[in-house]
């Protein structure tokens, strides 16, 4: 009995050091009916469906992530809604690595390290309508988000979900050039 014991204890640490962030998941329950996905690595693999190697290399460290999109106007989501998303994952031990601004988006990287390894990684995507949020247990690395996304992007039917959820579907021929969550 002390053994079973034993191991549903580990089982549940170990399970709780692989969880997402409490500021993630504290945002993602405060906005309630926010449009959220989540995916292990295998999962991620299974999208690699060009077993495009790149692919494989940017989500080997990834051991799963939760991604949270939100519709700052439908959720009266402010600017100190966001400084104080930002002070939660500070809180957390998250360090800002990158902050860049493209197209009207802002792009903030944040990482939590453990004896010099990326333990989480989290990618903010901000923009005046929506915000984006991409937990991930695990890393990516900083310089390779860009390529993250866009692989994303192109190579699965999550950009044609994530489409339709913005009301950006195939019949939407204005913005042919405009995909999912392409980081320019």
């Amino acid at each position: 009995m002390k053994k079973f014991l034993f191991i549903l204890l580990a089982g549940f640490i170990s399970a709780a050091s692989l969880a997402q962030t409490k500021t993630t998941n504290d945002l993602h329950k405060k906005y309630e009916g926010t449009f959220a996905l989540f995916f292990y690595n295998n999962t991620l693999r299974m999208l690699n469906q060009t077993d495009d190697k790149e692919f494989d290399e940017l989500i080997k460290d990834i051991e799963k992530m939760k991604f949270l999109m939100i519709d700052k106007s439908d959720k009266n989501f402010s600017s100190k809604d966001y400084a104080n998303l930002i002070k939660g994952y500070k809180s957390e031990d998250y360090e800002n690595m990158m902050s860049a601004r493209s197209n009207g988006k802002n792009f903030d990287v944040y990482l939590k390290e453990d004896n010099d390894q990326v333990k989480g990684t989290v990618i903010l995507v901000n923009d005046s309508s929506k915000l984006y949020v991409l937990d991930i247990v695990g890393r990516v690395q900083p310089n390779q988000v860009t390529k993250f996304f866009s692989s994303l992007d192109e190579n699965s039917e999550i950009a044609q979900k994530l489409k339709s959820f913005a009301g950006k579907g195939d019949n939407d021929k204005k913005n042919d050039n405009q995909k999912g969550i392409k980081v320019d």
